[in-house]
């Protein structure tokens, strides 16, 4: 069946291959390289046939991949940490590229070559970096902030490297063709500015008014792929074009959308690219070269984390930062592979260049989640090792502060606690170390220390000693048991309060032996749940019950050593379960006009008024000769009979 089996064959050994490197927790674009190398000609029991069709499918993939980068593509993700990312990154880039085709040279490859080396090593893998920081609950910190910027920076850098790098074999008017292929590429911006300000916005906007999914992606994708089309027309990139496509849909309303649909298509073809890049693999070179391989990896880690690092201490970024851009923006990425194929199918390189830039790559990415993990521990010995950084504090009493709550974070739920301890005039001291989440808490005039709590000198300058209460609302499960250990350290007796990311993570802070723990999205769910069934009139006293009989499940590790802890959540259980209700009297109600004596509610009906709130005053158990008016909201306690013979007898909200 030719193409049909090829695709089968694909799909399947790149299915195995995903699963193989998910469970090495390994990014995906590994297991379908290595599925590559399985039915590339390296191996004669499942080899494709058609080789060139899989290579044409494969850069549709390339050019989704640069559509769905312009969709994605944001300056305010650039905005916190635009000086870095806007500047350093393309020095970083310079640089490397620099040391690539210095490397090159010495490997024994001509000028192009080398010129080429050096650009596909000088950019990170975005996808391998992601999939760390998640693994590492690090996405949000200022280091993932400044790291994310910068490979941004670096993805939109490989569109004019499609453009530039193909006209190095031909030096001698490589001057004229770059300055004509920059009129190109011009003209073709200016068209596109035009196309997507006037025209593409109505189109999109006729096609969604269908409600039709599959006509919308169909459009979006016919959009992105035949913008492509005119820009190869254009003697321009194929890719270049899908790229600005993209930029174009994002400016719509209907770009989330877009992004939405196209990424399980885009996913698709990206793994038959990444296959067809395996099936370049050749086993041989790498026996043959093993040495060579394995100096490049080492060396580009070594000299392109060492520049990393040193332009984050340039841009005046310290602390953890620098290590970990060092430790996790070493290796080669995916947009290598791009560069490589487009440099062996205009026949700008060499099948030696080609291997080594694979080793290389595949190397380096799957030492990333190994290395990065270096980051804490390295930061840590250094603090030990070198002079103590001075102190950043704000707002910090002068007086001997006492009784007072420590809070380790001031992001949004750390600013929340500190807003609501301001208005009860409760002491508070927050610990933040993201720079600009230190000033934002300094500009609200919080006490604020910036530094790591998790370091002694810290949280003695939080007081720690005579705190009455640390929180912990950090996500991080690392950072929050290093903080619990330093503080049973320095304060035995102090109680911490610690936010828990997942069930795993209560466990463990449960074995740390912390005074209680809160876990975020179960509290949320059964808050959900919860009105989901005050929706279907069920009594609040089956509800109180049922979600504090959950939550004590949930928690009942944490408080198993502790006498009080039954009898405490018995009698806050029992508390709960009088079933007061409220309800609003309507201008239509009986009551509106009567007295309680009047309307002998208690025998008619067997409630009890215990509160009536009219116009923003409490009135506390009202006598018998009260008068109800319209709009009055009124408590009763009764149970589900009485409460609903009392909606029957006496019309309410």
């Amino acid at each position: 069946m030719g193409i049909v089996t090829d695709i089968s064959i694909i799909l399947i050994v790149g299915l195995i291959g995903g699963i193989i490197a998910q469970q090495l927790r390994q990014p995906l674009i590994l297991g379908y390289i290595l599925a590559g190398i399985i039915v590339g000609p390296s191996t004669t029991w499942l080899t494709i046939t058609d080789t060139h069709n899989i290579e044409l499918l494969a850069e549709i993939g390339v050019a989704l991949l640069l559509f769905a980068l312009g969709i994605e593509f944001s300056l305010k993700e650039l905005k916190p940490v635009k000086k870095i990312a806007l500047i350093g990154t393309p020095i970083q880039v310079g640089l490397t590229t620099l040391f690539g085709y210095l490397l090159g040279q010495f490997f024994g490859f001509d000028k192009v070559n080398s010129i080429w080396f050096g650009a596909t090593i000088s950019v990170s893998s975005t996808m391998v970096v992601l999939k760390t920081l998640m693994r590492q609950e690090r996405l949000g910190t200022l280091s993932s902030r400044v790291m994310i910027g910068m490979l941004l920076v670096q993805d939109l850098a490989v569109v004019p490297m499609l453009i530039i790098l193909p006209q190095l074999n031909n030096p001698q008017n490589a001057l004229s063709i770059l300055g004509y292929a920059g009129i190109k590429a011009a003209v073709f911006l200016v068209f596109m500015f035009f196309l997507g300000t006037k025209i593409v916005p109505k189109i999109i906007k006729y096609v969604a008014s269908w409600n039709s999914r599959e006509l919308f992606l169909l459009s979006i994708t016919a959009m992105g792929l035949g913008i492509g089309y005119i820009s190869y027309i254009f003697g321009l990139s194929y890719a270049f074009g899908a790229f600005v496509a993209g930029m174009v849909l994002s400016e719509s309303d209907y770009g989330h959308q877009a992004l939405n649909d196209i990424i399980p298509l885009r996913d698709l073809f990206v793994l038959l690219f990444f296959v067809s890049v395996g099936m370049l693999f050749d086993p041989s070179f790498l026996i043959k070269h093993w040495k060579m391989v394995i100096a490049a990896a080492v060396l580009i880690s070594i000299i392109k984390g060492t520049i990393f690092s040193s332009l984050a201490l340039i841009f005046k970024y310290h602390n953890v930062v620098p290590f970990a851009l060092g430790l996790g923006l070493f290796q080669v990425g995916e947009f290598s592979f791009v560069l490589a194929r487009v440099g062996i199918s205009t026949n700008s390189i060499s099948q030696d260049l080609y291997y080594l830039i694979l080793n290389t790559a595949i190397i380096t990415m799957v030492l990333t989640p190994v290395i990065s993990n270096f980051t804490a521990p390295l930061y840590a010995w250094r603090r030990k090792s070198s002079k103590k950084e001075p102190l950043h504090t704000i707002s910090i009493p002068n007086d001997e502060i006492s009784e007072h709550i420590i809070i380790a974070g001031a992001g949004r739920l750390g600013n929340y606690i500190a807003e609501i301890l301001s208005k009860f005039e409760i002491d508070f001291i927050l610990i933040e170390m993201d720079y600009r989440k230190y000033e934002s808490a300094k500009n609200k005039n919080y006490p604020v220390i910036y530094g790591d709590a998790s370091q002694e000198v810290i949280l003695k300058a939080a007081k720690v000693e005579s705190a009455n209460l640390m929180l912990i609302t950090v996500p991080n499960i690392i950072i929050s048991k290093t903080i619990v250990e330093q503080v049973k350290k320095l304060n035995q007796s102090l109680h911490t309060v610690a936010r828990a990311s997942s069930i795993e993570h209560l466990k463990l802070l449960n074995e740390l032996g912390i005074y209680e723990a809160v876990q975020p999205e179960f509290e949320a769910s059964l808050e959900i749940a919860r009105q989901a069934l005050i929706h279907y009139d069920i009594p609040r006293s089956e509800i109180q019950k049922f979600t504090d009989l959950v939550r004590r499940d949930l928690y009942s590790s944490l408080y198993e050593n502790k006498d009080n802890y039954d009898e405490l959540t018995n009698l806050q259980l029992a508390s709960k379960l009088f079933d007061l209700t409220w309800f609003k009297i309507p201008d239509n109600s009986s009551l509106s006009g009567k007295s309680i004596s009047e309307l002998n509610i208690r025998n008619l009906t067997g409630v009890s008024i215990i509160g009536v709130l009219r116009k923003g005053a409490l009135i506390s158990n009202p006598d018998k000769d009260f008068i109800f008016s319209a709009g009055d909201n009124i408590a009763i306690i009764g149970n589900s009979k009485q409460i609903s013979d009392f909606k029957k007898i006496f019309v309410v909200d």
